[in-house]
């Protein structure tokens, strides 16, 4: 549903130009659940804003159903389509009332009042905030606050959300309650996702890991297929899932274990017959 093709991004600023994107190319499939890695400064966060016109390339085309993003004459349309969730949720939340701020946006695109009204009920139920619809957003906490903010971009009725670090400010069960409602959205209402982060355990549930590196996409596959080779990753200055690194330790330990761990339970369904043969 969206096409990268040939992108190149620089930034100017007093006088000197850095260049963020090199001839980069990317497809995000309908309904995928994509994860995209890199470490700061990678050119990440700025492919997250080429992927709903918030920035436009320098050459190369980004399309969104078929649409150029350079077109402005689409952008209202790609903006309906694909829906932005930043890293704070306080600078997209602009109401005092839960419900009204996830009304806010339908009721700048002209949708009929009892369209909305559907449209909040809904959005809040799919990221489990309906109870706190009454509620001060700046009374919530972090991870609340965040739900928020995907429910308002949700009352928009776009086909894909792109999230940009929306955990990194958040404290772990902050952290696991975003992601929790990220994978919803994806597995059971069949939205397309599109979570840029840094942090290695999100990862581990998406249908594709792509790997940006100096502004260059550098590795594409599944999650096990990216995080098998753990020292390829350190490399390049980024971690593996916590139980991956732990694996891969043992391994080092001349321990026989497979490569591609990602969960806790296939690291003890490898440790359990170890353990049986050495009693």
């Amino acid at each position: 549903m969206i096409e990268v093709k040939n992108v190149s991004f620089s930034y100017n600023q007093e006088d000197k130009t850095t260049e963020v994107l090199k001839n980069m190319s990317l497809t995000v499939n309908q309904g995928e659940f994509l994860v995209i890695l890199g470490r700061n400064g990678s050119g990440k966060s700025t492919l997250a804003k080429l992927l709903n016109a918030v920035l436009v390339p320098d050459s190369g085309t980004v399309t969104v159903m078929g649409m150029d993003t350079k077109d402005e004459q689409h952008l209202f349309d790609i903006r309906a389509c694909v829906g932005m969730v930043f890293q704070n949720p306080d600078n997209q939340i602009v109401a005092s009332v839960v419900e009204e701020d996830v009304a806010f946006a339908p009721e700048n695109l002209g949708v009929p009042s009892g369209e909305i009204k559907k449209r909040v009920e809904e959005s809040l139920k799919a990221v489990g905030m309906s109870h706190y619809r009454k509620h001060a957003p700046h009374l919530l906490s972090g991870g609340q606050k965040q739900r928020v903010a995907i429910a308002g971009v949700l009352a928009m009725n776009p086909e894909c959300i792109v999230l940009d670090e929306p955990t990194a400010m958040l404290d772990p069960i902050g952290r696991l309650d975003v992601l929790k409602t990220v994978q919803k959205l994806n597995r059971e209402e069949g939205m397309t996702v599109v979570l840029i982060t840094h942090h290695m355990e999100e990862a581990v549930e998406a249908d594709r890991v792509v790997v940006v590196h100096h502004g260059e996409i550098v590795k594409s596959g599944s999650p096990r297929e990216i995080f098998s080779n753990v020292n390829e990753m350190k490399e390049m200055g980024l971690a593996v899932p916590q139980v991956t690194e732990l694996a891969h330790e043992l391994i080092g330990q001349g321990v026989t274990l497979r490569n591609d761990v990602l969960t806790e339970e296939e690291l003890l369904e490898e440790l359990l017959p170890l353990l049986e043969e050495s009693r």
